[in-house]
């Protein structure tokens, strides 16, 4: 299925049954916005095309307006477009050729040199900028700044993927971009325009029965919902022409073993060279 928000069958129903292989009947009114989110997928194939004049500044815009923690803002996002910088990068992380297609690759940035340099600035000192704490806030507010911008890329009918194997490298990467201490790439973000001769398509995800809870955490029907994903997943993989291996041939294949890590289980070490000793 090409990128599309707007698919032939744009009932709510039909975008819930894309995600989960059937209708959940939800009694409430959908919107734009929701169907958006519903209709969400990775895209990887890219045409060239460069993207039009004030997309960066919008998306930036778009991803500013995302809540963050007691508004420090301690994130900051990087744009990239040049060719032989992307191909490094595409290097680093397992050389995904798609970091090199796309015209644009954001970089969100944890950033807490800003506030540092405040500091420094106002002749005071911020004793929890070391702490693991400050560190999480960070992280936590650069992804919801980043969703912000995905959800807005796609509204205006441009594909994105994020790009966590840019963490592969986090020493040489901060090298490679010039970034200051106390600050390193959280992830990567593509975007462009998706190509109509890669078509991407929603994947399912696991039931509600498996990730909702309500009051208090409940395993009663996790065996049944996973074992009922398996089977959508496999059907997923075959229909867009992978083996049908299966979500937990998947997650083994990722948390199975360290040197599927690509290098980033030494990612304290990293961390405390690039200036976050986390207490």
């Amino acid at each position: 299925m090409p990128h599309d928000l707007h698919p032939a069958d744009s009932s709510l129903d039909a975008a819930l049954a894309r995600r989960y292989g059937t209708a959940l009947s939800l009694p409430v009114e959908t919107n734009d916005t929701i169907a958006g989110l519903l209709e969400h997928r990775s895209v990887r194939g890219y045409l060239p095309d460069a993207l039009p004049e004030g997309t960066v500044e919008l998306l930036v815009a778009a991803a500013q307006s995302a809540a963050t923690s007691s508004n420090m803002q301690l994130w900051s996002v990087l744009a990239v477009e040049d060719k032989a910088t992307l191909a490094k990068m595409a290097a680093m992380a397992n050389n995904q050729k798609h970091i090199e297609i796309a015209p644009l690759n954001l970089l969100w940035l944890v950033d807490l040199s800003r506030a540092e340099r405040m500091a420094e600035t106002i002749g005071t000192e911020f004793p929890t900028l070391p702490y693991t704490e400050t560190f999480m806030v960070a992280v936590i507010d650069a992804a919801l700044a980043a969703q912000n911008a995905v959800v807005a890329a796609e509204s205006l009918g441009l594909g994105t993927v994020y790009i966590g194997a840019l963490r592969n490298q986090p020493e040489e990467l901060a090298k490679l971009l010039g970034l200051p201490p106390h600050v390193m790439v959280a992830f990567g973000l593509c975007v462009g325009h998706p190509d109509p001769a890669q078509p991407s398509t929603v994947r399912p995800r696991l039931p509600q029965s498996v990730v909702l809870h309500r009051e208090r955490y409940d395993t009663t029907h996790e065996a049944a919902g996973i074992a009922d994903y398996e089977n959508r997943f496999r059907t997923m993989q075959q229909a867009v022409g992978l083996p049908p291996s299966g979500w937990i041939a998947r997650v083994i294949d990722r948390m199975g073993a360290l040197k599927s890590m690509s290098g980033r289980d030494s990612m304290r070490s990293a961390l405390a060279a690039l200036g976050f000793p986390l207490k």
